[in-house]
């Protein structure tokens, strides 16, 4: 699954069709696709993993799956039936493995544009305050949480808390004040680091622990396990990351 830096490199690779008209809609989705027939697009916006196509009356949604979820600019995957295309006048868009909906509210009443680590309104103090409200959660699943990180996915947390040195089965409230502000700042400027590297092409140089073998402070194995109540993939160093509990 894309995470949010991810989602908003999108959004800007889309730009060229803004203001544009739907005239092509096909897909193997099961909504009903030809209501974005002859709709003309507002706005892209992004929230945390969601990808959002801002139309006149209504909104598209677009969660990507887990490992799969992928998209073409002008070009399609000739081996797979995408899940969604939306053709124009300057070119089309290609979704596959992904989830598709339609939002009849509008994205301002649905959305908490507070809790996107990369949005512009992102509150650093009110992502701590919510924090702190869930003493007995693992940090592992804190951060996984998309109501305290919106974007924030396995890549971004692993790499978070070997920065900061936590270990994942750190419990919120066991964590010192310093620890906790550095899960926030970190959350949102690892995020932005990503979002450079990914533009890049160079996200996986600059992994430290995510999917590596050796810790490269202590010089030893790093240990993999499934964690949490979300079970997700964690790597991490028993020497160097502290265990608070």
């Amino acid at each position: 699954m894309p995470e949010g830096p991810s989602i908003v490199i999108l959004k800007e690779q889309v730009t060229p069709f803004l203001g544009k008209t739907i005239e092509r809609v096909s897909g193997n989705t099961t909504i009903e696709k030809e209501r974005l027939l002859l709709q003309r697009v507002e706005s892209f916006r992004s929230w945390g993993k969601h990808f959002l196509v801002e139309l006149p009356d209504f909104s598209l949604r677009v969660h990507f799956m887990l490992l799969f979820g992928s998209y073409r600019i002008n070009e399609d995957k000739s081996w797979a039936v995408p899940r969604l295309s939306l053709g124009f006048d300057n070119g089309e868009l290609n979704l596959y493995a992904c989830s598709v909906r339609f939002i009849e509210e509008p994205l301002d009443l649905v959305y908490d544009w507070w809790a996107d680590v990369m949005s512009e309104h992102w509150d650093p103090k009110l992502a701590l305050r919510r924090l702190r409200a869930r003493p007995d959660t693992l940090v592992c699943d804190a951060l996984l949480d998309q109501d305290l990180f919106a974007g924030v996915g396995n890549i971004i947390k692993n790499e978070v808390l070997f920065r900061i040195k936590v270990h994942p089965l750190s419990t919120v409230g066991a964590l010192p004040a310093k620890q906790l502000r550095q899960v926030v700042e970190q959350a949102r400027q690892y995020s932005f680091d990503f979002y450079e590297w990914k533009k890049q092409f160079v996200l996986k140089k600059h992994w430290l622990a995510h999917t590596k073998r050796t810790c490269p402070r202590c010089g030893i194995p790093l240990q993999k396990a499934h964690l949490g109540r979300t079970n997700r993939r964690s790597f991490f160093c028993d020497n160097c990351q502290v265990l608070y509990t």
